[in-house]
C-alpha cells in the first residue's frame, strides 16, 4: 500500500489498480504471497483500504465501453473523398494545371488525414514520437516506387512521371486510394477493439484470463481490416483500370494499421522502429539499383533484381512491409493484451 499509494488514491476503480500493479510487474504469484487468487482480487482490497472521504463508489458506468462520436464517425470518410476528387481533377486536366491539380490534392488528403487522425479511436497520445515522415515515406513509395524501380532496372527513368499509366515513370494510384479509403474501416475495427477490450476488461477475474479473451479480439479486428482493405483495392483497381497490386498494399494498410492502433494506446516506440525500418529498405533497395550502374558494382543490385524478377518490382515493398507488419503483430500480442493497455479512464474522443 505505501509503494503504490499514488496509484491507489489516484485509481477511479479497482480495475485501474490491477492494471497498474501488472505494468510494475506485479504477477499472479506476487499476489498469492498477499493471500490474494490473483492480482484483481489483491486490487479490489487495496482499492478498499485508500481513504475516500466524501466520495462515492465508483458506478457501473465508470466501465461503459467507448461509444462512437459523429464528428469522428464522419471525419474518417473525408480523406477517401478527397483522394478520389483529386484523382478525377488530374484525369481531366494535361500539362501545368495537372501539375496544379496533383500539388492541391496531395496537400488537402494531407490534411484531411491529418484531421481524421486527431480525433478518434486513432488519435495519438501527446507524448508519440512523430511517424509522420516515414508514413509519407512509404505511401510515396506505393504511388511511385514501384514505377521507378521497373524503370531503373530497365536502364531509365529517362524523364519525369508525368501521371499516365503508360508513361516512362508510371504512377500506381490504386494503393493509395485504396488506403486513404480505408482511413474509415480503420477507426471503426480499432473502436470495436476498444470498445470489446473495455467489457472483457470488466468481466475478466485475471489477468492471464483477460489476456485470453482479447487476443482473439485483436486477431479478429485485424482480420476484418485486411477484408475491408482487400475490397478497397479490388474496387479501386477495377475503377483506375490498373493491375491490381494486392500484396504490397495489403502489406502496406497492415503495417500502417497496427502502427496506428500501438500507438493510440500508448506504445510508441516499436512503431517508430518498424516504420524506419520499412522506409530505409525501401529507399536501400533503390539506391543499390542505381549504385550497380558503378563500374565494379553490379553485385549491389543482384538483390533487388533477382527480388523483382520472382515477384515483380511490388516484390521489394511486401517484403518491407509484411516483415514491419509481422513484426508489430506479434509485438501486439504482448502489448494490446495487457489490462494496462485499456484500463485507463475512456476518453470520448
Amino acid at each position: 500500500m505505501h509503494r503504490h499509494r499514488e496509484l491507489c488514491e489516484r485509481a477511479v476503480d479497482p480495475l485501474e489498480i490491477a492494471a497498474g500493479l501488472e505494468a510494475h510487474g506485479v504477477t499472479e504469484r506476487t499476489a498469492a504471497r498477499f493471500r490474494h487468487r490473483d492480482v484483481f482480487s489483491l486490487a479490489e482490497e487495496m482499492y478498499a483500504r485508500v481513504p475516500r472521504d466524501g466520495e462515492t463508489p465508483p458506478s457501473a458506468t465508470a466501465l461503459a465501453a467507448p461509444r462512437a462520436r459523429a464528428d469522428w464517425a464522419l471525419l474518417v470518410l473525408l480523406p477517401g473523398a478527397l483522394c478520389v476528387a483529386a484523382l478525377t481533377a488530374l484525369h481531366l486536366t494535361q500539362g501545368q494545371s495537372r501539375l496544379i491539380a496533383a500539388a492541391v490534392g496531395v496537400l488537402a488528403v494531407a490534411l484531411a488525414l491529418r484531421a481524421a487522425l486527431s480525433r478518434g479511436p486513432l488519435t495519438a497520445p501527446d507524448h508519440a514520437r512523430p511517424t509522420g515522415t516515414w508514413t509519407c515515406w512509404l505511401v510515396a513509395y506505393a504511388l511511385l516506387g514501384d514505377g521507378l524501380l521497373r524503370a531503373a532496372l530497365a536502364g531509365g527513368p529517362d524523364a519525369l512521371p508525368t501521371g499516365a499509366a503508360d508513361g516512362p515513370w508510371p504512377l500506381t494510384a490504386a494503393p493509395v486510394l485504396a488506403l486513404t479509403l480505408a482511413c474509415a474501416p480503420a477507426a471503426w475495427c480499432a473502436h470495436l477493439f476498444a470498445a470489446g477490450a473495455r467489457r472483457k476488461l470488466a468481466s475478466s477475474r485475471g489477468l492471464e484470463d483477460f489476456a485470453g479473451a482479447v487476443q482473439p479480439l485483436l486477431f479478429g479486428t485485424f482480420a476484418l481490416f485486411l477484408c475491408a482493405l482487400t475490397a478497397l483495392l479490388t474496387l479501386s483497381a477495377t475503377t483506375l483500370d490498373e493491375p491490381a497490386a494486392v500484396a504490397p498494399a495489403l502489406t502496406l494498410g497492415a503495417l500502417l494499421f497496427l502502427a496506428r492502433l500501438l500507438t493510440a494506446h500508448g506504445f510508441t516506440h516499436a512503431p517508430v522502429v518498424v516504420l524506419t525500418a520499412a522506409a530505409v529498405a525501401e529507399a536501400a533497395a533503390l539506391a543499390t539499383v542505381f549504385a550497380g550502374r558503378l563500374p565494379g558494382c553490379d553485385f549491389l543490385a543482384v538483390p533487388v533484381e533477382t527480388l523483382a524478377t520472382v515477384f515483380g518490382p511490388g516484390g521489394v515493398p511486401a517484403l518491407a512491409c509484411g516483415i514491419g507488419a509481422l513484426t508489430l503483430l506479434i509485438h501486439a500480442t504482448r502489448t494490446l493484451t495487457r489490462a494496462s493497455a485499456h484500463a485507463t479512464a475512456y476518453q470520448p474522443w
